[in-house]
């Protein structure tokens, strides 16, 4: 991992009086409050990939064709009691949409929400079947039907602030000129409400096709689906987030053929995301590794000969942290040179595209893994 880390510590002396008498005191300093960090990653593999170097596999694509087992029937019923409304069909849609909202509360991550069956659905539903003691089908089974119906409400609303406005901006593409501004913002209310409840863009706006997206004001209601709300307001440049010595002996496991990250506490499946696992050209290290320290909204040096090359360059930006930081929201460094486990600027692309050599997840997810994680925790890439 090649960082560079500026810690200011500031002092400051004050001095007691008291009302009345003024009498001599000692001074007396209070506990040094640390100022805001500049973590710098650089997550391209540091060496020259060598003919030995071991490919990311192909991924592994299989995954059950219909989400639901046995098939979703209306099953044939006596006519309901007078005053007793009868239950509408549910259609497919909504029931894979209560899925993806009771696997993401459980923290194992489905990928964007959005309402459609697909490979991390289902691989996110094998992880929680495995972890709760269950055949893992990667199926819907009766039994979680009914589990889902209590998933309620499907979707809130969210009412629009005034700060979140103030985290959209015009972001260029190119990283000369992604070097000279002051934050990696949102380009659309939409992005920003889309990551921040996990979704798809597309879906997001589809939830509120009577609105107009993009002549969106603070104070407006926008309707999400019911899940956590991935805050970007509460995290802050910190270059090394404090050791969580519970975590010590906990494990994360990196699947790169089924392109799945599980968090592991002994025997016990903690929480399992989707990831991209680097590519054939830069792999993702094969090996075990251990975490050598964890940064919130980093900033990224890009440097094209390394990301072509694997050779460090005097020609390079430095790029500032915000959710469009190629690194997103959080970097993870292992113990492998240059190699990290960090967030994304494009979250469409996770599992779907290769990294350089690093570890990519949704910022969403990345949030929640370093809740989950601490410095000196081993991770097991295969």
């Amino acid at each position: 991992m090649l960082y560079q880390n500026f810690l200011v510590v500031i002092g400051i002396i004050g001095v007691a009086t008291s009302l009345g008498a003024q009498e001599p005191v000692t001074p007396v300093a209070p506990e040094p409050q640390p100022q805001p960090t500049r973590f710098i990653a650089d997550p391209t593999q540091a060496e020259v990939p060598r003919a030995r170097a071991v490919s990311t596999p192909k991924p592994d694509l299989n995954f059950p064709t219909s989400p639901i087992t046995p098939p979703l029937t209306q099953a044939v019923a006596a006519p309901p009691e007078p005053g007793v409304a009868r239950a509408e069909p549910v259609s497919e849609r909504e029931v894979i949409t209560r899925l993806q909202i009771f696997l993401d509360q459980r923290s194992f991550g489905p990928g964007k929400i959005d309402g459609k069956w697909g490979e991390f659905v289902a691989k996110a539903l094998q992880r929680y079947q495995r972890a709760n003691g269950m055949k893992p089908t990667g199926q819907i089974d009766a039994g979680l039907q009914q589990q889902l119906q209590h998933i309620f409400p499907i979707y809130t609303t969210y009412v629009l602030t005034e700060d979140d406005f103030n985290r959209v901006g015009n972001v260029p593409y190119k990283p000369k000129e992604e070097a000279k501004v002051k934050a990696m913002l949102y380009r659309s209310i939409t992005e920003f409400i889309a990551e921040r409840y996990h979704s798809g863009e597309n879906f997001i706006t589809k939830l509120n096709k009577d609105l107009k997206m993009d002549a969106l004001k603070p104070g407006d209601s926008v309707r999400v689906p019911n899940v956590p709300p991935f805050q970007i307001e509460s995290l802050r440049e910190i270059g090394s987030l404090p050791l969580k010595p519970e975590f010590v002996k906990r494990v994360i496991r990196v699947d790169t053929r089924y392109r799945m990250l599980d968090i592991m506490d002994g025997d016990k499946l903690v929480s399992s995301f989707p990831i991209t696992p680097g590519s054939q050209k830069l792999p993702a290290p094969i090996g075990t590794w251990k975490i050598v320290g964890i940064a919130t909204m980093p900033w990224f040096r890009w440097d094209e000969a390394m990301l072509n090359h694997g050779e460090r360059s005097e020609n390079f930006y430095n790029i500032p942290p915000g959710p469009r930081n190629p690194v997103g929201i959080a970097w993870i460094g292992l113990s492998k040179r240059g190699i990290g486990i960090h967030g994304t600027n494009s979250p469409d692309t996770i599992g779907r595209t290769g990294s350089h050599g690093c570890i990519r997840l949704a910022n969403w997810d990345a949030a929640r893994v370093i809740n989950e994680v601490t410095e000196g925790m081993t991770v097991k890439i295969f």
